[in-house]
């Protein structure tokens, strides 16, 4: 799936690096954004305690491994959420009930991209939606919800790819930084999956046509939006 689309939460737009306890991530347009979609709150920039994660975060799991949620009546094509709530549910063990009263709970909202928050961070939080985010889009960013980080940003990755910086997107080099350069630290579930939904294919953000990302023998990789790999799968039954 070479033309499948990367998450940002702004495309083609970037903004200016900042360095907090928490590491190093983009503010555009008043928002934290680290590795391109994922919106960061006031207090996960910087924590007052520690941060852990592996495949995805220690912390911020939801409960029960229950997600409530809301569809905002403007979102359109709201049959991609629907259609990636059913997928999550048939592939793992976590369940996602329309909320009522809950306090906790995700909105799935229009968005200027494909964006979420990390985990669940209390009260309120949005899975933002643009018309070009596609049903693999929609269960990418709810990845992030549930607490998964971009697989190429793995602190082990470096075992299994080659990171090409001088192919990169101006400004877009960030997207690529290791969990532990961000200010996380932990182990990372089995081994890097090149079919994972949250990993970015080898010409992802690519500035010339060459690959940003190659396996260790230099060969290439598509991108994958079509579902949950079996690593996916399995990072989540780790987590929850």
């Amino acid at each position: 799936m070479q033309n499948a689309k990367v998450e940002e939460a702004y495309p083609s737009q970037t903004g200016p690096v900042q360095v907090s306890k928490m590491g190093v991530y983009q503010q555009i347009n008043g928002e934290n954004i680290l590795e391109g979609d994922i919106i960061l709150t006031a207090s996960q920039v910087n924590p007052t305690g520690p941060q852990t994660e592996s495949a995805g975060r220690n912390t911020g799991k939801w409960p029960s491994a229950v997600v409530y949620y809301t569809i905002d009546a403007a979102l359109p094509s709201q049959n991609r959420v629907t259609d990636a709530i059913t997928h999550w549910q048939t592939y793992t063990p976590v369940r996602f009930v329309k909320r009522t009263t809950q306090a906790n709970y995700v909105t799935f909202r229009v968005g200027s991209g494909c964006s979420s928050n990390i985990g669940m961070i209390g009260g309120r939080q949005y899975i933002n939606l643009a018309s070009g985010c596609s049903t693999g889009n929609t269960i990418h960013e709810i990845g992030h919800a549930l607490g998964l980080f971009h697989e190429q940003t793995r602190n082990d990755r470096d075992n299994y790819v080659n990171i090409l910086t001088q192919n990169i997107q101006s400004g877009y080099e960030n997207n690529f930084t290791k969990y532990g350069v961000s200010g996380y630290s932990g182990t990372d579930f089995g081994a890097l999956d090149f079919g994972s939904i949250m990993m970015y294919g080898s010409f992802s953000f690519s500035s010339n046509g060459q690959p940003t990302i190659t396996k260790k023998d230099g060969s290439t990789f598509d991108i994958q939006r079509s579902g949950l790999s079996a690593g996916d799968r399995a990072g989540i039954d780790t987590m929850y």
